[in-house]
């Protein structure tokens, strides 16, 4: 039978979700909300 606890202690993530984790964190990205809350203000941009 597997002991999960034991394999949870041999777990490391990929180096690739860690670098796709901080990725995503730095990039500053626009979503609907600012895109709407833009054009409410009247700055939309192009």
């Amino acid at each position: 039978m597997i002991d999960f606890e034991e394999e949870l202690k041999k777990y490391e993530p990929a180096i690739e979700v860690e670098q796709a984790e901080a990725d995503i964190k730095a990039r500053d990205l626009t979503d609907l909300t600012d895109l709407l809350f833009n054009m409410t203000n009247g700055n939309v941009q192009k």
